[in-house]
């Protein structure tokens, strides 16, 4: 797995003008979400725990949009010296959205790829002639997502850097959010690295072996018919 931005330890903790000085149960809820994030981080990485992450990361934002909601959070960030802060913020939630989109398309375009796959294998059953012009158009696809995807990692990198830079005065609710937008960097990567899988050699190795493995049942079977 990529090296992850979660390693971050909590900061919002601390007393500051920007919150009350007892803890907010909703800075609570999410301290505990970023905790189950940075739990499912350390575990390997797998469609499930992808999953997991996903829907941890669904509660976080929840508690996100409350915390925003509150008069005490919003006089906060219209502070001047947040100022800077607030916008690095607002332009890394940018990227985020950016980085979901490629996400998403790259999802989309695998899903279809793979559709019209199994459906070549139906429809041949079996056969080899011909299919590998097939496969090289699923690899081709496939390379063009890997190609989406590590500009993503590559532009998820550069704001991290940016965002994580000590310039102007840091409230606790700007603390928060870094917090949060370094997990859902976390999450991005895992579910980008999970989406872009093995290389294309290995690929290919997989899906020759699947076909002359089918080949040989087809032929098995043809014995026995005849």
């Amino acid at each position: 797995m990529a090296a992850s931005p979660l390693n971050v330890q909590p900061s919002f903790h601390a007393r500051s003008n920007s919150l009350p000085s007892r803890q907010h149960p909703i800075t609570s809820q999410i301290d505990e979400n970023l905790n189950r994030l940075r739990a499912s981080q350390s575990a390997s990485t797998s469609s499930s725990s992808t999953g997991h992450e996903l829907t941890c990361l669904q509660d976080l934002y929840d508690y996100v949009d409350m915390l925003l909601q509150f008069p005490l959070t919003q006089q906060a960030l219209a502070q001047d010296q947040q100022r800077k802060s607030v916008e690095q913020v607002l332009d890394a939630s940018l990227v985020l959205l950016d980085v979901c989109g490629t996400a998403k398309d790259a999802l989309l375009q695998i899903k279809e790829c793979t559709k019209e796959l199994q459906s070549v294998l139906r429809r041949r059953r079996g056969e080899v002639e011909g299919f590998g012009d097939e496969v090289r158009k699923y690899l081709t696809s496939k390379k063009e997502v890997r190609k989406a995807i590590s500009k993503a990692f590559k532009n998820l990198k550069h704001m991290d850097n940016k965002l994580m830079s000590k310039d102007g005065e840091t409230g606790s609710v700007i603390s928060t959010l870094k917090q949060v937008v370094a997990a859902t960097m976390g999450v991005l990567q895992s579910l980008l690295s999970f989406i872009s899988g093995p290389e294309a050699s290995s690929r290919w190795s997989l899906v020759s072996k699947l076909m002359h493995q089918k080949r040989v049942r087809c032929e098995e079977e043809e014995e026995k018919t005849n």
